[in-house]
């Protein structure tokens, strides 16, 4: 599932060979930068920050998670043609720059107002930085070395996954919610300086236009690819988005047990990343069909047996190692 925008994007994007043979370790900073966004997106965090001292309600507060998708999906539609004028590496510092930005901002936010905005910032990172980062390894990497980069970057947001929940939960209750944002941000800044070593002058060769991005979706089987990932990932989001709840309200779920639960979701997901990464050059289109069927097989599971902890466990494994 996770390999097909590699599919998608490269043409789009015009990304050309590869411009050097450098090691994956170049990949360590996008690696890095899938690892802040992702604890932000956490539905129990974002109650609590507008149910304290920005007075906004619950359901307010949960927008600040749909403003960062909706300019997540705009930038990722506009972002190739706006990153093929300009070197590759200089556009992802940028990226970093305005993640950084937007942790100080909604760290110090004292309106719902400003919180929207910065979140809004956070949505253009997030879409900008995985709509360039496959291009991006692609250049950066050997052709064949490709699938084990973008597995490695893809483990960052594993990783994200299998310890945001955990230690932002626990960190929040001591330092609060502002303080979880500003401990971000070192993380961030060590991203920036980690990119500006690393990282080589990437240049685009040519300038794809929008239009031209629609236009793949003529093609009858890019359309039919891009329907079937727009609802893979809609899918996985949606449901990973209302499994806290869920656990809490119909398996009735400790707080110690919610937070081990989390975390053996997130191992399942680095070691299906890991493993899915060694296998996606030579088995990539069975991945790529049997994976959906295999994250809805995890959920429906998980419907059904919803009272069973054992059953939910187990359903809850799988579907972080399939997804």
């Amino acid at each position: 599932m996770k390999t097909k925008t590699r599919i998608l994007l490269a043409p789009a994007l015009s990304v050309g060979p590869p411009t050097t043979s450098i090691e994956a370790r170049r990949n360590l900073p996008l690696l890095e930068e899938s690892l802040v966004p992702s604890p932000l997106s956490d539905r129990k965090m974002w109650s609590a920050v507008g149910s304290m001292d920005l007075r906004a309600t619950e359901g307010m507060a949960g927008q600040a998670i749909s403003i960062s998708g909706l300019f997540a999906v705009v930038t990722s539609l506009v972002i190739a043609t706006i990153a093929a004028r300009f070197d590759r590496r200089n556009v992802l510092l940028t990226l970093t720059g305005l993640m950084t930005l937007s942790l100080v901002v909604i760290a110090e936010a004292e309106s719902f107002a400003m919180l929207m905005i910065a979140r809004a910032v956070l949505g253009i990172v997030v879409g900008g930085f995985w709509s360039l980062s496959t291009a991006t390894v692609m250049r950066l990497v050997p052709h064949s070395s490709v699938p084990r980069a973008l597995g490695l970057i893809y483990t960052g947001n594993a990783v994200a996954t299998a310890f945001a929940a955990p230690i932002g939960s626990y960190f929040g209750g001591i330092v609060g919610w502002r303080g979880v944002f500003w401990a971000l941000v070192p993380i961030a800044l060590a991203n920036f300086a980690w990119q500006w070593i690393s990282l080589p002058s990437i240049r685009s060769e040519t300038a794809s236009p929008v239009s031209e991005l629609f236009g793949l979706l003529r093609r009858r089987y890019v359309a039919f690819a891009t329907l079937a990932v727009m609802l893979s990932f809609a899918g996985a989001f949606t449901a990973f988005t209302y499994f806290r709840p869920f656990l809490e309200s119909v398996s009735h779920v400790s707080l110690p047990g919610l937070s081990l639960m989390l975390l053996a979701l997130g191992m399942a997901g680095f070691v299906g990343t890991s493993l899915a990464s060694r296998f996606a050059g030579e088995h990539m289109t069975s991945l790529l069909r049997w994976l959906p069927v295999g994250v809805a097989g995890a959920t429906l599971l998980m419907l059904m047996g919803g009272r069973s902890l054992s059953v939910v466990a187990l359903a809850l494994f799988v579907w972080g190692a399939l997804n």
